[in-house]
């Protein structure tokens, strides 16, 4: 059995951004989010560095269907039809027909999107294997153990890989440059949901992992600090933008406010240089929208039924 091993997809010429995992072991060879179409030449070129082709791949495993994690999918298996995808119930269906997802991704992104994420083709629905949650994943003598850990997306899972100690937690434990102690979430829209991010983390720490891999960016040594720091900043985000929408009227000043105050606590871990990076790893408009939709829906729901 190889060990992991991280592949920087150095996404629109930015390394340590996005980081598909690679595990081998014999002649299985897994990748743990392929990450978009956009890096797919990338993708050839650091595997061709271990001598493995896209032909030799056997598996995809998918934390979520976000195009910044699963775009490549649809074009990796059609170059090679072999290729057996794990993806939650809840992506399944938008990965063999992904119009409703990219109709959704194209009214965040616009004309932006073909340039950060390429094409995002549909998977073959005889190619996908439907996760619940649960379940046991033979990679030759690794077996990967599946998680259900929403709350950045519904969809979401995390795979433990128990031989080393390592969960690949996608983006549920948030975005860290090569275990850097300052954590920055993600919190995109349209389905975060703090409560169960709260019982997603303790699913993770129960797991007692030797090692985060965090698809932004590459493996996190000290899981328990890493988690703790992970729900602190969470719930900091959740209070501050409650407070930011009950005070700011103006969308875009919101937004403003709030990407303000998050720069002003990374400047006290990071270097303005790694603010930088953080800040477009983490993409903090996005974070806004999803932040926003989260309180607002939750007013809704907490509406009294109208009078009859």
């Amino acid at each position: 059995m190889m060990p992991t091993a991280a592949i920087d997809l150095h996404w629109v010429g930015h390394s340590r951004s996005i980081a598909s995992a690679l595990l081998r072991d014999n002649q299985v060879v897994a990748l743990i989010d392929p990450g978009p179409a956009s890096t797919i030449s990338t993708l050839r070129e650091q595997l061709a560095n271990f001598g493995i082709r896209v032909a030799d791949l056997n598996f995809l495993l998918l934390t979520h269907i976000h195009l910044d994690h699963a775009g490549a999918t649809g074009s990796l298996v059609r170059e090679n039809p072999k290729l057996q995808v794990y993806v939650h119930q809840r992506g399944a269906p938008h990965m063999s027909d992904p119009a409703k997802l990219l109709h959704s991704a194209s009214r965040l992104y616009g004309d932006e999107m073909q340039r950060l994420y390429g094409d995002f083709l549909p998977v073959p629905q005889e190619n996908l294997h439907v996760l619940q949650g649960g379940e046991n994943i033979p990679l030759g003598s690794r077996r990967l153990s599946v998680l259900y850990t929403p709350g950045h997306a519904s969809h979401h899972v995390t795979f433990f890989d128990s031989s080393d100690g390592t969960a690949f937690v996608g983006d549920t434990a948030g975005i860290s440059v090569n275990g850097h102690p300052y954590v920055l979430p993600a919190t995109p829209p349209p389905d975060i949901n703090f409560e169960l991010w709260e019982e997603s983390l303790d699913a993770i720490e129960a797991l007692h992992a030797q090692r985060l891999f965090l698809t932004h960016f590459s493996f996190s040594d000290k899981p328990v600090a890493h988690l703790a720091t992970y729900r602190e900043r969470l719930r900091r985000w959740r209070e501050l933008s409650s407070r930011i929408l009950q005070s700011t009227a103006d969308e875009s000043a919101a937004m403003h406010r709030f990407a303000q105050e998050v720069a002003a606590e990374a400047a006290q871990f990071l270097s303005p240089e790694g603010i930088g990076h953080y800040v477009f790893n983490g993409a903090l408009n996005l974070s806004w929208l999803g932040l926003a939709r989260y309180h607002r829906k939750r007013a809704e729901a907490e509406k009294p039924p109208a009078l009859q």
